[in-house]
């Protein structure tokens, strides 16, 4: 099943909200599952990211209605990135011409 990997920034309202963190992390588990997308991982990062998640899911467009919901909610601006494993991107460029 495809990965991509959804890079976020809290908002204004996030930040704020910060202590009601696990509340919208189950909040966005159970949005995922209705889409059609596994949360298999997330991380608190340093830098110019406050989170990394990396998901999975059967295509894209699963991956476009959630980081859409999950916006919605106001908490996060998302940018939505497809990672390939090490395994992926070797037969991709055994491939090539």
């Amino acid at each position: 099943m495809p990965t991509f990997m959804i890079s976020m920034n809290w908002t204004d309202q996030g930040i704020r909200t910060i202590k009601d963190a696990q509340k919208r992390l189950n909040a966005a588990r159970d949005l995922a599952k209705k889409v059609g997308v596994e949360i298999k991982q997330v991380w608190l990062t340093n830098g110019e990211t406050d989170l990394v998640s990396f998901v999975e899911a059967a295509n894209g467009d699963n991956v476009a209605k959630f980081v859409l919901a999950l916006g919605s909610y106001g908490n996060v601006h998302t940018r939505t990135n497809r990672a390939r494993s090490e395994q992926e991107y070797l037969k991709l460029i055994s491939e090539l011409p």
